[in-house]
């Protein structure tokens, strides 16, 4: 038996925006928002999620409402890269402008990635460019 990656779920003060931030800058979907949750997903889960196996299906993003603020270093980070298509620096450009800000975590000068965080502190990383 295996288990299937069903989310990722972010904890927010206001869980709604940073749920429409996170579907603006992965252009995924606003699959359902509640008082509860807000859930993302990528947009080709609806279209082949039906022609998926259980555990083929992708995992979704889910965002739940909490009284308090962030505080330290997260424990898990999300990484995400662009194709080696795309623009690395245009792509981090676009990504401060709809809201997160760079920050430092310690990775020193040399690295090949950009630690950002999200509007709500949540730190993710865009590293170099993919192929696949």
């Amino acid at each position: 038996m295996t288990l299937r990656w069903y989310s990722t779920v972010i904890e927010s003060t206001d869980h709604r925006s940073l749920a429409r931030w996170w579907s603006e800058a992965l252009g995924w979907e606003v699959m359902f928002e509640s008082d509860d949750e807000a859930v993302l997903v990528p947009p080709w889960a609806r279209e082949l999620g039906s022609a998926l196996s259980f555990e083929q299906v992708p995992p979704g993003l889910v965002f739940v409402p909490v009284p308090h603020r962030k505080e330290g270093k997260n424990r898990l980070r999300l990484d995400f890269a662009p194709h080696t298509s795309q623009d690395r620096d245009g792509e981090i450009g676009r990504l401060v402008e709809l809201g997160a800000t760079r920050i430092d975590v310690g990775q020193g000068p040399d690295v090949t990635w950009e630690v950002l965080a999200d509007p709500d502190g949540n730190e993710f990383c865009v590293l170099s460019s993919r192929n696949s």
